[in-house]
Formats: C-alpha cells, structure tokens, sequence
C-alpha cells in the first residue's frame, strides 16, 4: 500500500518542469511558510507566559506578556498572508502554463488522434483536472507542508512541555498514518474513475448541444436528457463511493486524534490538582494538542486531494505523452518558389479506424500549375482522402505525394500548408467577428482586403445586411448564418489567404442555384492561374475543368474532360446519366 502511494505521489512529478520557472516565489512562499508555522507554536508560548507570569506577577507582567503575544499574532497574521498570496499565485501561473502546454500540445496531434478522441474528454482534462492541480499547488500543498510543520513543532513542544502526556499522544501519531495509507490507495483509484465519469458526461453534453438541431428534428430530446440523466448519474455514484473513503478516513483521524487529547487532559488534569504540573502548562500541552490533532486531520483531508491531483496528472500526462504521427523534420527540406505542381505517386493508404480497406490503392496523379482538376466518383471512393494526404493530416502508407517536386514528409508541415488554401465541405465557422472568421485565412489582411475577398465569394450582400455588417459576432459554428452563407465565408477566408494551389471539397454543396452561379465564376476567377483541386458529387460544377478524374475503390479509373468521359461510356458516363435525368 505504502508502494502504491509513494507512486501516486509521482504522478506529481509532471509539475516539476511547470514550477522550475518559479523558483524564486516558490522559495519565498517556503519562508514564509517556516515563518507563519514557527509563529504558531509561539502562541503557545504566549498563552503559557499569560497565564503562569501574567496571573501571577500582576498587572505590568501581564501587559508584557500581553503586548509579546500581540506582536506574535501580528508577525504571524504578516507570514500567513504573504504565505497566502505567494502560493496562490504560484498555483494560478502553473495552471495557466500547464493549460496552454496541454493546448499547444493538442494543436500539434495529428488527425489519427482526433479520430478516436472525444471532445468532452479532452476539454475535461484542460479544465477540471488542471483545476485539481491548481488547487494542489495555490493551496493544498501549502496547507499540507504548514499542518506538517506545526504539527511536528507542536509534537516537540509536548514534549518539552510534559513528557509524560506526549508519549500518550505518541501512541496517536502511527494510528493516524495508518489509515491514510491505507485509503490513500483507493481514494486515487475512486478519484480518477470519478474524473473520467466526468469527462464521459461532458462529452455527451458537449455532443448533444451540437446536434441540438438533429436532436430535435427527430425529436430524441426525451432520449437524450435520459442518456445525460443516466451518465449524470454514473458521475454521481463514482463521486460518493470517493466521497464515503474520505469520509471514513476523516472519522478515524478525528476520533483518533480528538480522543487522545480529551485523555491527556484529563490526565494532565489530575496533574494540576496533584500540583506536578501548572495551569500554564497545561494550557500550552492542549494548545499545542489541538495543533497536533488539527494537523493530523487536515493532513488526512489533504492526503484526499493530492490523491485526487495525482489522478488528475495521471490523465494529463497521458495526453502530453502522445506523440504525434505528422511531426516537422529533424532536417526539413525548403520548398522551391511557389509553382503549384502537385503529384502523387503510387499512394497507398488505409484510415487507422478500417485497416482492411485501402482508402487509396496504388493512386497516381499528376496536376500541372494553373491546370484545374476535379475529382470524381462514389461516396468512398478516396476523392477527399487526396485532399486529406495533400495537406498532410495523414502520411500515406507506400508511395510519396510531393509539392513542386519536394516530398512533402520531408517538409515542415506548417510551410507545406502555407501554399494551400481549403473550403471544405462543412466549413468551420469560429465564435467572432463576420471580419475575424474570413481574417483567419490571413491574420495580417487588411479591412480592405477582407472586403474585397468578401465580394469575391458573393458573400458582401449578405453581410452588409448583417446588423453590424462585418463587425457582427457570429455564434458558435455560425449557428446565425444559413448553410450557404457559411460555405461563402469560408470561400472569402480562401480567396484571402491567396495560395498556390486550392482545394476545394463540395465547396458550393450547400449553395442555392443563383450564388452557385456567382460563387461558381468567382472561383473560376480565383482558379486562374493557380492549380486547383476539386472534390465534387455534382457534376454540374466541374463540367469547366481542365480534367476530370473519375474515382472508384481508391483508384483511378478514368480521365478525361466532361465531354471525352461522356463519349467514352463507363462510370462517369453512369453518374452523369443518374444526375442529368433527375435533374
């Protein structure tokens, strides 16, 4: 049990290189610390001196001793709140380092990550078990090293004070130990699974509130507040079965600790009537008594929390220790001036999640700078898997993709994306400004620029419509826009950002007919003299490309313009067919 332990104290470990920085407050937090726990144990001293010389030497030894405990209270009142702000300041600045060191971390996972992993949990983990270890530092590790420091103080000046009644209190101090390393081992395994029903309840929440609009067009509410009932529930169990350990650990130390000084008072007492013993020192012998059972069952409540903290570092050390699979060079090789040239070659690739099934097959494609190529095919074919590979969300398994004749494994991956602008399918609208969301395309752009890069996407109309025109706050993923009105701001963030070569997956999807025509030859303007990729159902919108690449189970299948694949029959011929007739 007592291995058990000492390991979850180095779950703790994580926060050394958090706190290093800091040394210096740390440090100072620790002297006044030593201070405020030296201070304490002189009240003691004061109260003994009070009674034995104040009562009995009249009223000018009385008031020395009254002014001497006085400045003791004042010292220690000082000691006590610099010890206060020292440690809460350091527990803040550690926790704000520690929650962007976890950010900054998730920024740089790769898409295989972000497969499996859950939202809700993630965010669990940057704000609830950063919040346990803020706590741990700003406050409990304090209170753990004062109660430790007084309570050992306070030992000693039994000691001194009486010996007799310090070896009763003696017998205390291992009986007290002993259940917190006995709890202390359940306490971290009931806290971290609390923690991670937790962390399942937020994702269900943070799920549910962004499908809120499916949830209630198939009416599933009911559903739904069940399920989040259900997990609220799993979350509530898991706390009390923590919350009852700590309960019994807290009943022990008390009856332990409180009952031993009740004996040793009433031993002590006898010792007055007796005459072996005077009232000043055995006021001191139970001021110093209460301090030792006091420290004892705060430690106790402490040992709880630092349980608690060290599932919480358990849980954030397993995020910072995964590596990403898409990481920069150790030796990253420059790009050549911008041309556009993109090539894959023999590209073969299977999704983490379906290891069975080749996303791309032995997939080879050439696009010349300028030349615009539209992929197309079934659901599943691997059209937006290109795209995915190009950015480099993913390496492929055999083969090499490269941009301008570089090999873009061997590219640092924020260069590579520089030179590529994307309007996906389902665009990503943030929780700012109509002027913030299209800026993201380029954070250095100008109000003019931004505007000019609005009309663009025919997107000025409708946001100069907007009440506060491109100073209008959008809600989150732009809940106050229609779908067409989203994708258009994603098209301006493209135009903006100006690359080489754009990519665009079912970027007029959610378009109606009239924008679809005016987005349509806005992007064929963009499109000019740049190489473009484009991923589309409709055939409609890639009639005007260069080429057309027909994909079928990951590979290519045929090439050629609308007109040549319509002659040439086979499966675009088919897709064409379908879509024509039904329109």
């Amino acid at each position: 049990m007592a291995a058990e332990a000492r390991r979850g104290v180095a779950s703790l470990r994580m926060l050394l290189p958090f706190l290093r920085p800091y040394l210096p407050r740390a440090l100072g937090a620790a002297a006044a610390l030593l201070a405020a726990a030296g201070l304490t144990l002189a009240v003691g001293q004061g109260l003994k001196h009070i009674i034995d010389d104040g009562f009995t030497g009249g009223a000018a030894a009385l008031d020395r001793a009254a002014l001497a405990m006085g400045a003791i209270i004042a010292a220690l009142g000082l000691a006590t709140a610099l010890r206060y702000y020292l440690v809460t300041w350091l527990g803040e600045r550690v926790a704000a380092d520690l929650r962007r060191a976890v950010f900054d971390h998730l920024t740089r996972l790769d898409a295989r990550f972000y497969e499996t992993a859950r939202t809700g949990d993630l965010m669990s983990r940057l704000t609830a078990d950063v919040a346990l270890l803020q706590s741990l530092i700003g406050s409990a590790v304090s209170m753990g090293l004062r109660n430790a420091l007084t309570g050992t103080g306070a030992f000693v000046m039994l000691v001194l004070t009486s010996p007799k009644l310090a070896g009763l209190m003696a017998v205390v101090v291992p009986l007290v130990l002993l259940p917190m390393i006995a709890f202390g081992r359940r306490e971290r395994r009931l806290s971290r699974a609390a923690q991670e029903r937790i962390a399942d309840l937020a994702a269900h929440a943070e799920e549910a509130i962004n499908a809120m609009r499916t949830v209630q067009a198939f009416t599933q509410e009911a559903a739904e507040r069940e399920r989040h009932g259900a997990a609220s529930e799993r979350s509530v169990q898991a706390a009390l079965r923590r919350v009852a350990t700590r309960s019994a650990l807290i009943l022990a130390v008390i009856l332990l600790g409180f009952g031993a000084i009740t004996f040793a008072l009433w031993v002590g007492g006898h010792d007055v009537i007796a005459g072996r013993m005077s009232g000043g020192q055995l006021t001191a012998f139970v001021f110093y008594a209460v301090i030792l059972a006091s420290a004892g069952a705060t430690v106790s409540e402490l040992w709880g929390e630092i349980q608690r903290a060290a599932a919480a570092a358990d849980r954030l050390a397993e995020v910072l220790a995964v590596r990403p699979a898409i990481a920069t060079p150790a030796a990253p090789l420059a790009l050549p001036p911008a041309q556009g040239r993109v090539a894959f070659r023999e590209v073969v690739f299977r999704y983490p999640s379906r290891p069975g099934t080749a996303a791309l097959d032995g997939f080879s494609l050439e696009v010349a700078p300028g030349e615009t190529v539209a992929l197309v095919g079934p659901s599943g074919a691997g059209k937006t898997t290109v795209l995915a590979l190009l950015l480099r969300f993913h390496d492929p398994e055999r083969g090499t993709v490269l941009l301008d004749g570089v090999d873009i494994a061997r590219v640092d991956p924020e260069a590579l994306r520089r030179r590529l602008g994307l309007v996906p399918q389902d665009p990503v609208i943030f929780s700012a400004s109509v002027a913030d969301n299209i800026r993201y395309g380029r954070p250095d752009a100008t109000e003019a620029e931004i505007r000019a890069a609005a009309e663009a996407a025919h997107a000025l109309g409708f946001i100069e419509a907007l009440p506060e025109g491109f100073a209008t706050h959008l809600g989150a993923r732009g809940v106050t826009l229609s779908g067409g009105q989203r994708q258009r701001i994603a098209i301006a963030r493209a135009i903006l950002r100006d690359p080489p070569v754009l990519l665009l997956d079912e970027a007029t999807s959610a378009l109606d007919a009239e924008s679809e025509h005016a987005v349509q030859q806005a992007l064929a303007r963009l499109s000019a003299g740049r190489t473009t990729i484009v991923v589309a159902h409709r055939l409609a919108t890639v009639r005007r490309a260069d080429r057309i690449v027909v994909m079928e189970a990951g590979r290519i299948v045929a090439t050629g313009t609308h007109e040549a694949l319509l002659a040439e029959g086979g499966l675009y011929a088919r897709l064409a067919a379908l879509q024509f007739t039904d329109a």
